[in-house]
């Protein structure tokens, strides 16, 4: 019986995916990989670009500050009472200027859909996340429900925020 894991999702089998591995032996996350490349603009450069639209009294578009989505082309399954935390790699703010825009992910035991990394480039420059990159970690845990509890719903097709507003 399969307790937990990771899997690579519809559309990426032959595109040299590598499951998420711990790098040592007393590591507790796994290391994600980008499933391709990516560039990430500096979230400075947006600002600026809808400051001049602003000021020439153009539409604008405020949707270009949200973060980039990095994929991983993978997918994790778990016991219903388990959660997979998604966290940034110590590295990425100090080398690269890159946080996560949700601070720490939540993939649910429910969820089936590929895992993404939603990174905010706080640097100057543009940040390029090449293919079979690590890009995050992520760590198993056991969670547990407060008495009461009458969760019900059903998860949809989406992710990030799809299961309500």
């Amino acid at each position: 019986m399969r307790k937990r894991g990771f899997e690579v999702v519809k559309g990426f089998e032959n595109k040299d995916i590598n499951l998420p591995k711990r790098q040592t032996k007393n590591a507790a996350g796994y290391d994600f990989e980008s499933a391709e490349p990516v560039t990430i603009e500096p979230i400075w450069k947006h600002l600026y670009d809808l400051f001049k639209k602003k000021a020439k009294g153009e539409e604008i578009d405020d949707t270009i500050l949200k973060p980039a989505l990095v994929p991983t082309g993978v997918k994790s399954y778990m016991q219903p009472d388990e959660v997979l935390y998604l966290y940034n790699r110590s590295g990425n703010p100090l080398k690269k200027f890159l946080l996560l825009g949700n601070g720490a992910g939540v993939v649910d035991s429910d969820y089936e859909g590929e895992i993404k990394f939603q990174f905010i480039n706080f640097g100057f420059r543009a940040i390029k996340i090449n293919k079979n990159e690590r890009i995050g970690q992520g760590v198993f845990s056991t969670f547990l429900k407060a008495d009461g509890d009458q969760a019900e719903g059903e998860r949809g097709e989406g992710g990030f925020g799809s299961t309500g507003n």
